[in-house]
């Protein structure tokens, strides 16, 4: 099954980008293939590179970054990224800025988007 995925919380805030995360890991893990990562909303935070947590604590950004970097692509819409500051100079690795649009292109190919946030 293809699988595209909707992220609309910011990371830290709830429970979300974890789950999102998880369910990504997951399906990978069962043969599915996830297309994309969209981020909505505060869900482009997520692709900040600029967050500095704990060594302690999970990072999201990197999370994210790695799973680009594993061929899934991290996008994050243009015009709720200009809205909070998100540039392509804090830009994590392997994701990119892209329309709103492309959420569209996606729903149309995947089998499932799957949202997590409100």
């Amino acid at each position: 099954m293809r699988f595209g995925i909707l992220l609309k919380e910011g990371p830290y805030n709830h429970q979300a980008a974890d789950t999102a995360y998880h369910f990504v890991q997951a399906a990978l893990k069962r043969g599915h293939e996830v297309e994309a990562v969209f981020l909505y909303n505060d869900g482009v935070y997520n692709a900040n590179k600029l967050m500095s947590p704990p060594q302690d604590d999970r990072h999201i950004g990197k999370r994210w970054s790695e799973l680009g970097a594993n061929g899934v692509e991290i996008l994050a819409c243009i015009a709720a990224a200009k809205r909070r500051g998100i540039t392509e100079e804090v830009l994590i690795e392997n994701a990119t800025i892209t329309g709103l649009g492309q959420l569209t292109d996606i729903a149309i190919r995947v089998d499932r988007l799957v949202t997590f946030g409100d």
